[in-house]
C-alpha cells in the first residue's frame, strides 16, 4: 500500500465517519453532558470497535453476514434493538447533569458505562461491517502480505473516527457552556430522536441493499 492509496482511503473514511452516525451522536450527548474530557471513554470504546470491525474484514466475517441472512438478521435486530433503547433513554433526559466541577473525571463505573455504551452501538451495526467489508479490500495490495495493511488501514481509520468524535464531543461541551442545562436537554432530546431513526432504519434495512 502506498502513501496516495492511503491517502485516498483515508479521505473516503473521513467522509463516512464525519457523517451523523450513532456513535458521532453519541459523542455529541456525551460531550453535552460530561464534557470533552470526561466523555472520553466513549470514544475509546468507539476506536475499539473499529479495530473489531477491521479485524473481522480481514477475518472474513463481514462477507459472512453478507452472505448468511441468519446472522446479518442477528446483529441487525440486537443493533437495532440497543440503539432504540439508548434513544429512548435520551428522550426521556430531564437536561440533568453535575457542571459544579467540569474538569472533573467520573467514577470508574460511569466511565465504563459510556465506554461500553459507545462500543456497543457500533459493534453491533451490521452496516458498518458490510461497508468496511466493500470499501477496505478496495485499498489492499492482494500481492503484498495482507494482515500489515490492514493494521494500518485500522490505525488510520480508527484515528479518523477519534477525531470526528473529539469535535463533536467539543461542539455538545460548547453548546452546555453556552446555554447549560437547556441545552443539554435539546441536545439529548435530537439526539435521541436521531438515534431512534437510525435504529428504525437498521431496523427495516435489509441484506440485499448492501
Amino acid at each position: 500500500m502506498n502513501l496516495t492509496t492511503l491517502s485516498v482511503f483515508a479521505l473516503v473514511a473521513l467522509v463516512a465517519i464525519a457523517t451523523p452516525g450513532p456513535t458521532v451522536l453519541l459523542a455529541l450527548a456525551n460531550g453535552s453532558r460530561y464534557g470533552v474530557r470526561r466523555s472520553l471513554p466513549g470514544m475509546f470504546g468507539a476506536v475499539m470497535s473499529d479495530f473489531v470491525l477491521v479485524g473481522a474484514v480481514a477475518l472474513g466475517l463481514g462477507a459472512l453476514l453478507a452472505a448468511s441472512e441468519f446472522w446479518f438478521s442477528v446483529v441487525k435486530w440486537v443493533g437495532a434493538a440497543y440503539l432504540a433503547w439508548i434513544g429512548l433513554r435520551l428522550l426521556r433526559s430531564n437536561g440533568a447533569l453535575d457542571l459544579s466541577q467540569p474538569g472533573a473525571d467520573i467514577g470508574d463505573a460511569a466511565a465504563r458505562r459510556v465506554f461500553a455504551k459507545s462500543f456497543l452501538v457500533a459493534v453491533t451495526n451490521p452496516k458498518g461491517y458490510l461497508f468496511c467489508s466493500a470499501l477496505l479490500p478496495q485499498f489492499i495490495d492482494a500481492a503484498a502480505p495482507q494482515w500489515p495493511q490492514y493494521v494500518v488501514i485500522g490505525l488510520v481509520f480508527a484515528g479518523l473516527d477519534f477525531a470526528v468524535m473529539l469535535g463533536y464531543a467539543m461542539v455538545g461541551a460548547r453548546a452546555v457552556r453556552l446555554l447549560r442545562q437547556r441545552a443539554v436537554r435539546w441536545l439529548d432530546r435530537s439526539c435521541g430522536a436521531a438515534l431512534l431513526t437510525l435504529a428504525g432504519s437498521l431496523a427495516f434495512y435489509r441484506r440485499s441493499a448492501s
